[in-house]
């Protein structure tokens, strides 16, 4: 059962950053993800970021992907294409995209009814970075793509990757996200929804297929500059509610003969982010709300195989601006696997890294003798002509050969990059009480193994548990057998295996 993911604008983008890192926690299934991206801002930061993680997962994915026992990144994740409806178009203001002044000369009342609909800076601001918090710009672009144009991309292959999939029987999730609020995601939203459905009613198999939305309501405001323009076409964080309550009440309606499915996230103390009108410098920090975003699509994911449609799930919080594990939903199994991968990174970033960097500088003779599990996965050194013993060891790899100084990097680099995200998280505004963040700020030699017994929080375990809890024990349970995978990628599953709260 695939899931497509169409994200829209730069909320979109950093719903799926949150998607793939709950994905490589295992909280998805072993069916794939399918992502395109949309927005008009093609340099835009937040999308940027989320790429970069996308592809240091897929990296990790394609290292780790041979005898999955463990559900760490048993995912595979795949980035169909990013769409701008400007792609193909020199045009990028709203006026030279729909030919204005062609109207204005031709057609005059057209030309007047724009003037009515669309100020003049409206028609003349360029959108090459973004719709500038205005969805009435938004749609008038976004409805111009055609799914009917064979060759119009990523569209084409979209319809024909799921026409494949109803074709040999396969159901079929397909999960657009953006914001209600801003420009881009709620213009983007509703227009590619309505589209998508008018296309895919002609095919066969339509029961099959499922179409999910989340609309993220607000969750972060900003302070405009003195400098800027107070007549100038940006977002205004002040504009935000109106906007929800407007596209609210168009949902109303409009959502049922859409979606089998729409999900609703918002926070009502909005974490303050930076001003920017778009381009590199709207990258804004990972939110908690983000991670919520991740667990909707698992929920449309798991809930649509059941056949489950016409409820209405609330969810909300025990104490206001506080977040605890009882919060999440699914929490015992979300809280599980979150639990074993933020363990598994720190153990991994805190300790395997620098003794692997000190293996390489010492010498696997020197090393092994003071890290009894390392023969566990790479070949020994032994014998008084430093030959090795049994086949069994003559068959493990060189740690030294590049392919495993390159695994380990791999690693190193998802593990970076998830930490990160899971600390950004905790810094989103409110008390997030899920891991103690502090613990691991800062990234590869900035973290402590010592600490590694204390990274979560609610944990029940009495003192006595906690204090034999160390990566040191945890090594000496390492074993290549236990998965019977060797190497850098054994070594990571056995320890994963390991860090099993």
């Amino acid at each position: 059962m695939t899931l497509y993911i169409i994200a829209i604008g730069g909320t979109g983008a950093r719903c799926v950053e949150a998607v793939t890192q709950c994905a490589a926690a295992g909280l998805f299934t072993e069916e794939p993800i399918k992502i395109v991206f949309v927005d008009a801002d093609e340099s835009n930061g937040n999308l940027s970021r989320t790429s970069e993680t996308v592809k240091t997962y897929q990296e990790c994915y394609e290292l780790t992907k041979t005898n999955t026992q463990i559900p760490w990144m048993q995912t595979p994740i795949e980035l169909l294409s990013f769409w701008s409806p400007f792609s193909n178009s020199t045009n990028k203001t709203l006026g030279s995209f729909l030919n204005y002044n062609s109207y204005k000369n031709s057609h005059p009342a057209l030309g007047h009814l724009f003037d009515v609909l669309y100020t003049k800076g409206e028609r003349e601001a360029p959108l090459d970075v973004g719709f500038r918090g205005r969805p009435a710009i938004g749609s008038a672009i976004i409805s111009q793509v055609n799914f009917d144009e064979s060759e119009q991309e990523p569209w084409a292959t979209l319809i024909k990757l799921i026409r494949a999939d109803l074709g040999t029987g396969k159901s079929v999730n397909i999960f657009l996200c953006g914001s209600i609020f801003g420009g881009t995601g709620a213009s983007g939203f509703p227009t590619i929804g309505r589209l998508l459905v008018n296309k895919l009613s002609r095919l066969e198999g339509r029961d099959r297929l499922k179409i999910g939305g989340l609309l993220m309501l607000p969750y972060f405001a900003f302070l405009v500059p003195n400098e800027q323009d107070d007549k100038g076409i940006y977002a205004r964080a002040d504009q935000f509610l109106l906007n929800t309550e407007s596209a609210l009440r168009y949902y109303v309606n409009e959502a049922q003969s859409t979606f089998d499915s729409v999900y609703m996230l918002g926070n009502q103390n909005p974490t303050n982010v930076r001003f920017s009108v778009g381009k590199n410098s709207q990258c804004n920090e990972p939110h908690f709300i983000e991670l919520y975003a991740a667990l909707a699509a698992k929920h449309f994911l798991v809930n649509s195989a059941r056949g489950e449609q016409g409820k209405v799930i609330l969810i909300g919080r025990n104490s206001p601006g506080r977040i605890t594990w009882k919060d999440l939903p699914d929490s015992e199994e979300v809280k599980q696997k979150l639990v074993n991968t933020t363990r598994f990174a720190f153990a991994w970033m805190a300790n395997l890294v620098p003794e692997l960097g000190y293996a390489s500088k010492v010498g696997v003779k020197g090393f092994q003798k003071q890290a009894p599990w390392f023969s566990s996965f790479f070949r020994p050194v032994q014998g008084l002509f430093g030959m090795i013993g049994s086949r069994e060891m003559q068959s493990l790899p060189e740690f030294n050969d590049g392919t495993e100084q390159e695994a380990i990097e791999t690693i190193k680099k998802w593990c970076n990059s998830y930490l990160r995200w899971l600390n950004r998280l905790h810094f989103s505004g409110d008390n997030i009480e899920l891991f103690r963040p502090e613990m691991f700020t800062g990234g590869e030699g900035k973290i402590s193994a010592e600490n590694f017994a204390g990274l979560v929080f609610e944990d029940s375990r009495d003192k006595d548990k906690r204090s034999q809890d160390t990566i040191q024990v945890l090594k000496e349970k390492l074993d290549a057998k236990t998965l019977g995978q060797a190497g850098t990628v054994g070594l990571a599953k056995s320890l994963y295996l390991q860090c099993k709260p």
